[in-house]
Formats: C-alpha cells, structure tokens, sequence
C-alpha cells in the first residue's frame, strides 16, 4: 500500500473510531449506524429502499425536552416525538419512510435538547 493510501486509510479509521462524519457523509450501501456528537441515525434496509430509521440523541446529567428531525435531501421528512427525558438517558425513535430512494439522496437526521442542536449526522444511500 502506497504512504497516499496508508494516511487516507488511517485518518478515516481515526475518524470511525471517534465517531466523526465528514461532509461528504459514508455510503449507506447496507444496514448500519453512522453518528455525531450526541446523535446516531440507524437504518435497518440495504440499498436505496428505506422502511425504518432509528435516531437515538444521548441526553446529558439534566433533564431535557428531546426531538428529533429525519429528512433526505430528495424532500422527504419527518419529526420524530418529542419526550421529556430524565438524566443519562438516551432517547429514541423512529421514522419510517416506507420507500426507495435515488441513489446519491443524503439522508439527515438531526437532534435537539430543548432548542438547541446536538449533532447531525448524514449519510449518502447508494445501491
């Protein structure tokens, strides 16, 4: 492996590991969980069909009001309920698109305690 391709490699290993998501967002070619900061999306489907997405937001040592937002870049959304929940607590829920995509759609979801954001994590659905 050339050094380009060891240090490419690494840095997106050290980014997996710390739960970074760059812009450009990973592919979602099958099931999995991508996250950041405190918010982690989870998709149960491969390929550009959707049925149900998983949002979970850590809460932090308060109690808060927490939400969430789903959406693809292709116009689709929803908001998922809003819960008061106790401290150290993770909140989730999930949204269910019951469709296919077109592959390159980003799908987003972004999570709130109280009114303020607390991580957005995206990724790209592929076939």
């Amino acid at each position: 492996m050339n050094t380009f391709r060891k240090i490419v490699t690494g840095i997106g290993t050290t980014a997996a590991a710390v739960g970074i998501v760059f812009a450009a967002g990973p592919p979602a070619t099958a099931a999995g969980k991508w996250c950041n900061n405190s918010v982690c999306i989870e998709t149960y489907d491969t390929g550009t069909y959707l049925g149900r997405v998983e949002v979970s937001v850590t809460n932090t040592n308060q109690p808060h009001r927490i939400s969430a937002r789903v959406w693809a870049t292709n116009g689709w959304s929803a908001n998922t309920k809003v819960e008061d929940v106790a401290a150290f607590r993770t909140y989730r829920d999930q949204a269910y698109p019951q469709r296919h995509f077109p592959a390159g759609t980003r799908l987003c979801a972004e999570g709130f305690r109280g009114d303020d954001s607390v991580g957005l994590p995206c990724v790209t659905i592929t076939d």
